[in-house]
């Protein structure tokens, strides 16, 4: 009888693939990026493009060695600033070439990167900076006004500012300072107190930063937990994102091959951060920047004009991708993808098989953690895809399903349970949340420490495994357990439907109180048209009857993440307001 403890995936590894890469190297992560500027020095790190009317995209580029020559610009006039090993330094931009050389300088000072996703109100941002105790802030001039309004609620005491500008090309550069800087909100007066990133890597220049940095040392303060409950700081050590950029090499990586990655993701995510800054520095690969991914139109224009070979991505945007006019009239020549991993959410089979129709290229769906940053989990990339899997795990990962109860008895495979797992990029721990911690790690009779991930999941005979749903998205539909991930993958498949969300709701029914019913939300493609019972009838094919929604609602668009995820808690509250709108009309 197969048992987790036999690991059964690693049967079903790539052959090229090893089953373990220990004993991992003890260098801080920037090492990447130090050996990247040695051996390709000359090569692409940085590719910054823009569309200009009548002449089409334009590009610039920064190398691996000027890039690794104003981190460490940068780093040195931290430390100038008064930046002390392990302070942590809030990173506010969206994805461009200052992203990637804030981040690199805060780890060569000695700081601790808090990426912060530049789209949240003031508020929301005052409560990361807040807590997480960060004293300098480098942001883009675009969320400098909203910096400085939350500056005296915080703990910070420098701001860095920089204009997206600086790494266009020249003419799109000028013509951005032209006609778009002030109408859009990128030209700002600075404060006398504060600094402009270009004065300090012009003062800095050939300085290098006198810090020690180990392994061991925590590097990233990533916040996870905004879907589900109060955002919390992940802290994860260099050692465990070397690690989890080797696993990743290892199981996508090409020899003697001049991959380019695009920058889709954003890089305040981990998944970003990780699976493509990291990834691609440690390859010394090119970086395709896109600044706004929400951007259908710029997001395939790249991709046939700057031709990467990987693109790790989200469900939702694949499937913006799938249903771009542009690329369904083929325009757009998108066969330069040779592989992307697709992560963040569940990625339905209809999405996964169209995109590789029009690429030509694998679509892995993946699995991975803040706390584990960032992937534990991933398909084949030349073996088995298996339908509706997250793939095998990677490399020295401990992976079991354990009893919804009891948290402890590995449950028969095949059967549901807590996906839980052991690895070598574990976070450290939640910062300034020992409960919480002690919570998602825990130590067995042995003294190995488990993530226990929220996540309901089964594995199969062959070690793939399968995400069913969020243990806190689970419904319970007259007694039954009812998966809102299995209801919209089958809806998905519907050929008027676009995007979907299912979310479990108070029953409408007064004779129900107490009980939950199932509700659909519905994105049509353009030109579509489906009613309710046609969705239910279709539905009906696949789906037991209480796992059928009897309810729909047809929106524009579903409330997501930044990186892609339905928000079910926004779902059942956009529920409740229709109802009370409903109550207020009939009174």
């Amino acid at each position: 009888m197969v048992t987790y403890q036999d690991k059964p995936w690693l049967k079903r590894y790539d052959p090229d693939v090893p089953h373990s890469l220990a004993p991992y190297p003890d260098h801080p992560l920037q090492y990447f990026l130090e050996r990247a500027a040695a051996t390709r020095g000359n090569a692409p790190a940085i590719i910054t493009a823009a569309h200009l009317p009548l002449v089409g995209y334009v590009a610039s580029e920064v190398s691996y060695s000027e890039l690794n020559s104003s981190v460490d610009a940068l780093a040195a006039a931290l430390l100038d600033l008064g930046l002390k090993k392990e302070d942590r330094v809030a990173l506010i931009m969206p994805n461009c070439a200052q992203f990637v050389m804030a981040f690199y300088a805060t780890l060569k000072a000695g700081g601790v990167v808090v990426a912060v996703n530049p789209t949240f109100p003031p508020a929301k941002m005052a409560e990361q900076l807040l807590d997480s105790g960060a004293t300098v802030a480098i942001t883009l001039t675009l969320f400098y006004e909203a910096v400085k309004s939350i500056q005296s609620q915080t703990k910070v005491q420098h701001v860095i500012a920089t204009n997206i500008k600086e790494y266009l090309p020249p003419v799109a550069r000028t013509l951005f300072t032209l006609a778009k800087e002030k109408k859009e909100g990128h030209r700002i007066v600075k404060r006398s107190e504060d600094h402009w990133l270009q004065d300090l890597l012009s003062h800095y220049a050939g300085r290098r930063p006198a810090v020690e940095v180990q392994g061991d040392d925590i590097a990233i303060f990533q916040y996870t937990g905004g879907t589900t409950g109060i955002p919390k700081a992940a802290m994860s050590s260099h050692k465990a994102l070397v690690a989890n950029t080797l696993q990743c090499q290892a199981w996508l990586a090409r020899k003697d091959v001049d991959e380019r990655f695009l920058a889709a993701i954003p890089l305040f995510h981990v998944f970003g951060m990780v699976a493509v800054m990291s990834f691609a520095v440690s390859l010394g690969a090119a970086m395709i920047m896109v600044p706004n991914p929400r951007d259908i139109t710029d997001v395939v224009a790249k991709i046939d004009r700057y031709r990467p070979t990987l693109f790790m991505g989200v469900p939702a945007l694949f499937n913006a991708i799938n249903n771009h006019p542009g690329v369904v009239a083929g325009k757009y020549d998108l066969s330069s993808i040779y592989a992307c991993i697709s992560g963040s959410a569940p990625l339905p089979p209809a999405t996964k098989r169209r995109f590789e129709e029009l690429s030509g290229g694998v679509l892995l769906e993946g699995f991975g953690m803040s706390e584990a940053p960032t992937a534990s989990h991933v398909n084949p990339l030349k073996g088995e895809n298996r339908t509706g899997s997250i793939g095998l795990p990677l490399p020295d990962m401990e992976v079991r399903i354990v009893d919804l109860d009891d948290g402890i008895t590995d449950v028969p495979v095949g059967e549901v349970g807590e996906l839980i797992m052991h690895g070598p990029q574990l976070m450290r721990g939640y910062h300034g949340m020992p409960t919480e911690t002690a919570n998602a790690l825990r130590e067995d009779a042995e003294g190995k420490k488990w993530l226990y991930t929220g996540d309901i999941a089964r594995m199969d005979e062959d070690g793939y495994f399968y995400i069913v749903d969020r243990k806190k998205d689970m419904a319970l539909i007259g007694g039954f357990n009812v998966y809102p991930r299995m209801v919209e993958d089958v809806l998905m498949e519907h050929p008027a439907v676009q995007e979907v969300g299912v979310a479990a709701i108070p029953h409408p029914d007064p004779a129900k109180v107490g009980q939950e019913a199932l509700k659909a939300w519905i994105v049509l493609k353009p030109g579509q048209t489906v009613t309710e019972e046609e969705l239910i009838a279709f539905a009906s094919q696949k789906l037991a009857p209480y796992e059928v929604p009897k309810r729909f609602a047809f929106v524009n668009e579903l409330p997501r993440t930044t990186v892609g995820k339905i928000l079910r808690r926004e779902l059942a509250r956009m529920e409740m307001e229709a109802r009370e709108q409903q109550a207020q009309q009939i009174q």
